[in-house]
Parts: structure tokens; C-alpha cells; sequence
């Protein structure tokens, strides 16, 4: 099993550079970091910029905060910690006590990560992802953007009904081979999938955050109600003094979607 991990880990890394190579996303980063620096109006100290990160992990990394919807944002936690968790648990296991019978906590942290996994991924699967109002497909519709999900789901699954019907002979060795079958899946196909993400959002957000401290705005133009101009541009005097976004969501349906 520790070949079997370390093969995991050559595939994951394997397929995130052939996905940055794909998309030229890093060059696209590096090559707007920079625009966004010749944009910038002031200089971001390095103890600003330390701070910058902090609040990066603290509100992106953690806690999810970027999510508007408190339903999107739970579920993405139940099922980032628990992938996380059950990760780590299983690493430590595989290679820390693959010869020893008692190994503390960790089997203990190895279930709970793969319950809070599948809680998580079954909730955004059902109940957020499948939105028949917002984007008129079915539970069992699938699409090949639906390949992380769904292989997080299938080794999740599997490793619990594993757990449950070891001793219960053949039964468990199928259910075994299908955990195997799901997360070679999972780790595999980085190149196809959005597994990549989790590398670059960190990245992603604290250079959000940069651009905002710098005055570049991420290189869009910026529109504020202290601009006399934009000030001028309602005809309404009682929007003048509002915020931007003010003003269209008088006519907004309800949010009962994201």
C-alpha cells in the first residue's frame, strides 16, 4: 500500500503541471500579477502583504468565506475537511503503523474524515448541484466536469461499506477493490477534472486580495459613488449616494438557487 500511495501522489502531481501546461494557467497568473503591478497606486508592504496571507488562510483556506450561500459554504467544509482529514489519517496509517495493531486515533479520524466526505458531498450532490430550476438536469445526469465529484463520492462510499464488511469475506474484497477502483480514479485524472483547483484557489484569492490593497483592482476599471461622474449617472437623486450594486435588484426573482 505505501508504493500504491506514493504512485497517488507521482499521479496527482503529474497531472496538476500537464493541467498548468494545458491551460497556461500559471502563465496567465504571473503574466496579470505583473500587469496588475504596473497598475498598482500605492505599494503593499511586506508586513501588509503578511497579513494579506494570513487573511487568505484564515477566511479562503479554513473557512470557505468566500461562499455567499451559508448552504454552499457548509457543505464545501464537511466535504474539504473530511477529504483532508481522511487523507492524512490514511497516509498516516499506511506508513506510520502498517505493522502495529493499535494506531491510537487515527482509525477513529480515518472514519469520521470519510463520513464528513461523503455528508458533504452527497448534501452539494442532491440538494445544490442537482438544481433541476437553474440548470434543468437531473441527479443522474452526468457530465465530464461532474468526475471529481462523483470519484470523491464512489472512494468515500466505498471505504466506509469497506470498513463495514471487513471479516465478512468475499463481500469485503469487493468493496475493498471498489475503494481502490475509486480513488485510483480520483487521483488519476487531475488532467481531466477539477482537482487542480485546490492548488490554485489559495493562490487565486490572496492575489485578489493584493490587487485590492494596491489600488489595481484586478485590472478592471473601478466604479465608485466618490467618482462625481458615476455619481451623475442615476437619474434617480436618492440612488446617487447608494452603492454600485444598487438599483437592478428591485427586479430580482427570489434567491431560491445559486
Amino acid at each position: 500500500m505505501q508504493a500504491y500511495v506514493v504512485l497517488m501522489v507521482i499521479l496527482v502531481a503529474a497531472g496538476t503541471i500537464l493541467d498548468m501546461m494545458h491551460k497556461r494557467s500559471a502563465k496567465y497568473f504571473f503574466e496579470n500579477a505583473k500587469k496588475a503591478e504596473k497598475n498598482a497606486t500605492r505599494s503593499v508592504s511586506g508586513g501588509e502583504k503578511f497579513s494579506l496571507a494570513m487573511q487568505t488562510i484564515g477566511k479562503e483556506v479554513i473557512t470557505s468565506g468566500e461562499f455567499k450561500n451559508p448552504t454552499r459554504r457548509a457543505s464545501h467544509l464537511f466535504t474539504m475537511w473530511g477529504f483532508i482529514v481522511f487523507v492524512v489519517s490514511s497516509a498516516v496509517l499506511i506508513f506510520g503503523y502498517a505493522a502495529e495493531p493499535a494506531a491510537g486515533v487515527w482509525p477513529l479520524l480515518w472514519h469520521l474524515g470519510a463520513l464528513s466526505l461523503a455528508f458533504g458531498g452527497y448534501w452539494f450532490w442532491f440538494f445544490i448541484r442537482v438544481d433541476v430550476n437553474s440548470e434543468g438536469r437531473r441527479w443522474y445526469q452526468l457530465v465530464r466536469a461532474d468526475l471529481f465529484i462523483v470519484s470523491l463520492l464512489a472512494m468515500s462510499t466505498f471505504a466506509i461499506l469497506w470498513s463495514l464488511t471487513q471479516g465478512a469475506g468475499a463481500l469485503g474484497w469487493v468493496f475493498f477493490a471498489l475503494f481502490l477502483a475509486a480513488t485510483t480514479t480520483l487521483f488519476a485524472t487531475v488532467y481531466w477534472s477539477k482537482f487542480a483547483h485546490m492548488f490554485f484557489k489559495p493562490a487565486a484569492a490572496y492575489q485578489k486580495r493584493l490587487t485590492r490593497a494596491d489600488g489595481s483592482a484586478e485590472n478592471l476599471p473601478t466604479l465608485t459613488r466618490d467618482d462625481p461622474e458615476q455619481q451623475q449617472r442615476h437619474s434617480m437623486e436618492l440612488l446617487r449616494d447608494a452603492p454600485m450594486e444598487m438599483g437592478k435588484g428591485i427586479q430580482r426573482e427570489a434567491p431560491n438557487h445559486y
